[in-house]
This record gives structure tokens, C-alpha cells and sequence, in this order.
């Protein structure tokens, strides 16, 4: 008997590789078009592909240099007040109204947060281009099946995000990385489609809010484009400016409000804004505890009419601590968004616009799939940035033999 002189494959490798390959339908093409049908596409779908992908980097050995990269990361600026912020959140147990329901949410949150880590670790440092063109297919996908679902109507996105207006928020959101893919790889008739069939959707969802992401997202990517560093600094200091002077907002905007002629919601929900304000200003430097704006509304805490928006629930929930840590968080984000790869740079501002915006124009942002969406948003700019190991195919040449 001959044996073959081919080195046989490795099992484990191959494993790796269909895994890692399940791990990024799940997470690039599944996600957008689950999102459409099911409240739970998110919360369920999300840490099942990172445990296939963390798998498949077990199966090959793991990651150099796992501590390093964490302990970078958390002793970084953004990584502090990051943390800073957790650890806020979590004292906060002490003067909350709601502990037990308080704690679930930040444990959810914190879990969310390892997730985070755990997919970022074993992300591999060179995505395939094979992979990566998931994302986009997924997308333009769930964009062409939503348009006919919202022309047969469906319905208002609440503050819980239900129904096919929370796959379009989801659609709006994930359009950036998938963008800055196909410009990457020269695909802008494409890009240029996708944007076209997201925007069709979110213009046809009863609600705003998805167009609205949509548009301040698309004002950031055409200032960073233009100029990346005056774009970058500017939308991180806008964002942190108005997460730090979110108690000044409701006098401000209420007399122009009025002026513009306001609905009497908005009026009366700046209005109790503006008097909350006023009437516990010493709560402003601790907040009220966390899970209080949400679930205050239930119990008669906090009127029906109270502001669904970040700028609102951050104070009200963690005070000055919180909202500082959150802002030093965003602009240092913000400021660090384009590292090595200027082309990634107008689609992450992009992101980071369109999630500040849909979390200050009322999206629920206490809901565990919103932060497992941005979660998602992230492992998925990672994923593109190193996709961007080759920028064009090397030429062959052809000595002539002597």
C-alpha cells in the first residue's frame, strides 16, 4: 500500500474554519434580515456567532497576547472613563428605587460589554474578503424585503423598538460598516444602491426616528470625508457638549419650541424636564439610581410625559458623574475612530452620529438589544478594519529566460 505524499488535513483547522464561517453568516447576513421578524434576533443571534467565532480561535490556538491587548485598552482614556461609568452605574444600586430590576440591567449590560471583548479577541487579524461580503448582501437583503413589509404598514416604534421599525433602526445602523466595505474594495455603484434601498426604508417607516439616524449619519460621513480631522474632533465634541449640558437643554429649546410651533407633547415634555431640573437641582450630582427613568414612569416617579431621550436619562439616572464619563468616553471615541485606516474614518463617525442621534431622539436606550446593537456595530468595524490588509492585488510579471 502507497501513502500519499499530501500532508493530511487538520481537523481542527477545518473545524475552525467552518465555525469562524457560521460564526460571520450568523453575525453579518443573519442579523439584519432576523431583526425584521423578531424581538429577540439580537439579544439571541448576537452572542451565538461571537461563541462560534471565539471557538474557532480556540480551535487555532487562541490569541496572542489576550492581557496585553486588555489591559491597552482599559488603561486607554476612552477604556477609564468607560469604566469609570460601570462602576458609577453600579453604586448607583445603593440609592435606587429599583435595585433588583436595576441590577439585572447592569448585568446585562456588563455582559454585554464581555461579549464585546470576547468577539474582539477572536476576531481574526485578516478577515476574508469572503466574509466581509456578507454584510452588505445581508443588508441591501433585509432592505429589499422591508420596503414591501412597510408599504403594507407597520406600524409606530414605540420606545421598545418592536416590530420591522426595530430592523430598520438596525438597518440604519449597520449601513455604515457595510459602506465602508464596498468603498474599500472600489464597489461605490453598490454602496451608492445599498444607501439608496436603507434610505427608501427608513423614508417609508411611520416613525422618524430611522430617517433621522439616517441623515445626521450621512452629514457626518460628508464632513468627515471632506475634512477627517476637523470632523472627528467636532462630532465628538458636539456629542460630549450636549451630554454635559443636557440640564440647559429644556430652557433653551422650550421658548424656541413654542416659537416654532412645537406639538404640546414636546412643549409639556420639555416642560417637565425643566422642572425637574429646578426642583431637585442637588440630584443633578448623583442622578435618581439606575433603571429609574424607565421604570419611575410605571410607578407614578416620574410623569408619562417625562423626555425619552439619552440627554434625560443619563442625568437623571447617574447626575454629573455619569454624564461626564459618558462625554469624555464618546470624544475620546470619537477622536480615536480612525486609527491606521483613514479610509474607515467617514463611516465610523457616520455610526457614532447615527446611534447618538436615534439614542437623543428617543430610542429606547435602556433595552439590552440596543446595546447589543452597538455592540454588533462594533465587532463589525473591527471585522472591516482588518479586512484592509490588501489594498490591490500584487502584479505578476514575467522574466524572459535567457
Amino acid at each position: 500500500m502507497v501513502r500519499s505524499a499530501l500532508p493530511t488535513a487538520n481537523p481542527s483547522t477545518d473545524a475552525a474554519a467552518l465555525l469562524r464561517r457560521l460564526g460571520f453568516a450568523i453575525l453579518l447576513f443573519a442579523i439584519p434580515l432576523a431583526a425584521l421578524f423578531t424581538r429577540r434576533a439580537l439579544v439571541v443571534m448576537a452572542p451565538l456567532a461571537v461563541a462560534l467565532i471565539a471557538m474557532a480561535a480556540l480551535l487555532e490556538g487562541g490569541t496572542k497576547n489576550p492581557w496585553q491587548r486588555i489591559v491597552g485598552f482599559v488603561t486607554s482614556r476612552a477604556g477609564l472613563s468607560g469604566l469609570v461609568l460601570v462602576v458609577w452605574a453600579a453604586m448607583s444600586l445603593i440609592w435606587t428605587p429599583f435595585p433588583a430590576q436595576a441590577s439585572e440591567r447592569l448585568l446585562n449590560i456588563v455582559a454585554m460589554g464581555l461579549m464585546g471583548v470576547a468577539g474582539y479577541l477572536a476576531l481574526p487579524e485578516r478577515m476574508r474578503s469572503a466574509n466581509l461580503y456578507l454584510l452588505p448582501v445581508g443588508v441591501g437583503l433585509a432592505a429589499l424585503i422591508g420596503i414591501p413589509m412597510l408599504l403594507r404598514g407597520g406600524g409606530h416604534l414605540d420606545p421598545d423598538g418592536l416590530g420591522v421599525e426595530r430592523g430598520m433602526v438596525t438597518l440604519v445602523l449597520v449601513l455604515w460598516p457595510a459602506l465602508t466595505w464596498l468603498h474599500s474594495r472600489g464597489r461605490n455603484l453598490e454602496a451608492v444602491a445599498l444607501a439608496l434601498a436603507v434610505a427608501v426604508g427608513a423614508f417609508l417607516t411611520e416613525d422618524p426616528l430611522p430617517l433621522i439616524g439616517l441623515t445626521v449619519g450621512a452629514l457626518a460621513f460628508a464632513l468627515t470625508a471632506a475634512s477627517p480631522w476637523t470632523g472627528s474632533r467636532l462630532i465628538g465634541l458636539l456629542m460630549a457638549g450636549l451630554l454635559i449640558a443636557a440640564p440647559l437643554v429644556p430652557f433653551v429649546l422650550k421658548p424656541a419650541a413654542g416659537f416654532l410651533g412645537a406639538g404640546p407633547s414636546t412643549l409639556a415634555s420639555l416642560e417637565i424636564w425643566q422642572g425637574l431640573v429646578l426642583k431637585e437641582p442637588l440630584r443633578l450630582l448623583t442622578g435618581h439610581g439606575l433603571e429609574t427613568a424607565g421604570r419611575g414612569r410605571l410607578f407614578g416617579l416620574l410623569p408619562q410625559a417625562a423626555p425619552f431621550s439619552l440627554l434625560f436619562e443619563i442625568w437623571y439616572e447617574l447626575g454629573l458623574v455619569g454624564a461626564v464619563s459618558g462625554a469624555v468616553l464618546l470624544c475620546q471615541a470619537a477622536f480615536g475612530a480612525r486609527g491606521d485606516r483613514p479610509i474607515l474614518g467617514p463611516g465610523v463617525m457616520a455610526s457614532f452620529a447615527t446611534a447618538f442621534s436615534l439614542g437623543v431622539c428617543g430610542i429606547g436606550t435602556a433595552q439590552i438589544w440596543w446595546f447589543t446593537a452597538l455592540v454588533v456595530l462594533v465587532l463589525v468595524f473591527i471585522a472591516v478594519e482588518r479586512g484592509q490588509f490588501r489594498t490591490k492585488r500584487p502584479k505578476a510579471i514575467l522574466h524572459r529566460l535567457r
